[in-house]
């Protein structure tokens, strides 16, 4: 009799398992890591700096389609003096902690995974482990610690940018007041605003950068492999980044 396949159910507990558990060890090495700062100044640079061009210029296109999208729906109301408060909102709330980690994803998750991918086909991690050097200390957890640091930087940024880009055409190009539309954003944009973006940038920081060093320290030795390796961590991270915005919004609209 052919065997059966395991189901889908149980391959993703497995794998939410095997996860944890490699999320375990990263946190265990995390302080012993710190004793090279070099490497985590290096890959906060790798996944912060590098990412900067890509983040500010889609905060300023985001802005920019936000502020045309928000004059439009608010002058229907007569409410288009408030579109600086609808796009800070909007901004610092949700669309930048969520666009900036799909960014994240896609250059610097991709960036780790193949790193690390390609460590693993070439035996590099395998002569680290025969030389009793620990590659989740000195590879594993540098990167993952860059990544966590680096998101809620470059979520900061993309949000600045994307306010920006929202004034630039509310008040530049479509004659919203310069005054009216600063003045009702600082009243209206309250510090726990803020820190709901904050808390959202880290947890997304921590479920994206644990996904592409998974991935890549697991990755199949191959070439094939690493390409496999790297699709999965984009797919991955972007699954959880909103199923996670959902639930972070669930629960500080229920606060």
């Amino acid at each position: 009799m052919p065997s059966r396949s395991p189901s889908p159910v149980l391959g993703a507990l497995v794998k939410l398992g095997r996860v944890t558990l490699f999320l375990g060890r990263i946190i265990a090495q995390c302080l012993p890591s710190l004793r090279y700062p070099r490497l985590l100044v290096a890959q906060i640079y790798n996944a912060g700096a590098r990412s900067l061009i890509i983040v500010m210029l889609c905060g300023l296109f985001v802005g920019m389609v936000l502020g045309l999208q928000g004059y439009d729906l608010l002058q229907r109301f007569g409410s288009e003096s408030s579109l600086g408060v609808a796009a800070a909102l909007g901004l610092v709330k949700e669309l930048g902690p969520v666009i900036t980690a799909l960014l994240f994803a896609g250059r610097a998750g991709t960036s780790l995974t193949s790193e690390i991918g390609l460590m693993r086909a070439t035996d590099q991690l395998t002569a680290m482990e025969m030389m009793a050097v620990d590659p989740v200390r000195r590879v594993v957890a540098p990167r993952f610690l860059g990544g966590i640091i680096a998101m809620p930087l470059l979520t900061a940024i993309f949000d600045v940018i994307g306010i920006f880009g929202a004034q630039l055409i509310g008040v530049g190009q479509l004659g919203v007041e310069s005054g009216t539309f600063w003045s009702l954003m600082q009243s209206s944009v309250e510090i726990r605003d803020v820190t709901q973006g904050l808390v959202k940038s880290l947890c997304f920081g921590l479920a994206c950068s644990l996904m592409a060093v998974y991935e890549g320290y697991h990755a199949e030795p191959t070439a094939e492999g690493v390409g496999l390796a790297t699709t999965r961590t984009v797919v991955s991270s972007a699954v959880l980044t909103l199923i996670l915005d959902y639930m972070l919004t669930a629960a500080f609209i229920s606060t």
